[in-house]
This record gives structure tokens, C-alpha cells and sequence, in this order.
């Protein structure tokens, strides 16, 4: 069963050494970037992604600072754990996690106009295109 658990000293090197295809590379950033930004901008929430008790990826979510809505700041899946469905199912885990929120409705994300298949997974979830573009990510909304 997916689940999301804090980054932590015992699964910190764990998180860092996770990596996605030779192809993918340049469409995330590392962890250890996005754990670099967790730490100067504590309002991320930065999560290991786990299959029972095995470590598969990583997924930073936050409350933006500029406008003070939810966005899902990363994901990716170790190349070893690809094609499984736990891209799916941690996004989900993060939805339901943040619909406990009551007092927003809404979560953001932005995905790179190569990554077709990131698209895909998020359309299939309820997320929408919303019009807006940030240098090379298109942004998509679920509204909830």
C-alpha cells in the first residue's frame, strides 16, 4: 500500500539517491534540490513515497507563498519503480491529505510541455489545464 512519510535523518540518503531515467533527468530536479528548497521554505512539505516499507520516489507539496493556494511543487518515481502505478497513487494520498484543508479548494501544478505522459496521469486524476504557462510548464488545477 502507497504511502507518504516525512522526511527524516533515517531516510534522508534514501530520498537523496533516488533517481529517474537518463531521459527524465530534465524534466525534475533532484531531491536533494527540492529538499534544499523544503528547508529555506518551510511551508513545503517534503515526502518520501513508500510501498509497505519500501522507499520508491518522492513528492513535495505546499501552500505557495505568492498566492496562497496548494501546489504539488514535485513527484517523481525511481527508475526501478516505474510504470507501477505509485505516481498515481501518491498523488492521490497528497489530494487526500490536502482535502482535509476545508479552507481551500483548489491544488496547482505545473508540468512540463515534453512530459505527455505526467499530463496524462494528471487529466486522469480530475486535473485541468487552467490556461496559464511558466516558462516551459503548463499549469493545471483540480478544483475540489
Amino acid at each position: 500500500m502507497i504511502h507518504l512519510e516525512p522526511v527524516t535523518v533515517d531516510n534522508f540518503a534514501a530520498v537523496i539517491g533516488l533517481e529517474v531515467c537518463e531521459e527524465q533527468k530534465n524534466l525534475v530536479l533532484s531531491n536533494a534540490i527540492s529538499l534544499a528548497q523544503a528547508y529555506v521554505q518551510p511551508e513545503c512539505v517534503p515526502t518520501a513515497i513508500y510501498d509497505g516499507d519500501m522507499l520508491v520516489g518522492f513528492l513535495m507539496y505546499c501552500i505557495d507563498r505568492d498566492d496562497g493556494e496548494y501546489w504539488m511543487y514535485r513527484l517523481m518515481i525511481d527508475q526501478k519503480f516505474q510504470r507501477r502505478g505509485f505516481a498515481r497513487a501518491a498523488t492521490q494520498r497528497m489530494i487526500e491529505t490536502i482535502k482535509k484543508d476545508t479552507s481551500r479548494h483548489q491544488i496547482f501544478l505545473g508540468v512540463d510541455r515534453e512530459n505527455t505522459p505526467a499530463a496524462e496521469l494528471y487529466l486522469s486524476l480530475g486535473f485541468r489545464f487552467n490556461g496559464q504557462v511558466f516558462g516551459k510548464e503548463r499549469i493545471m488545477v483540480l478544483a475540489y
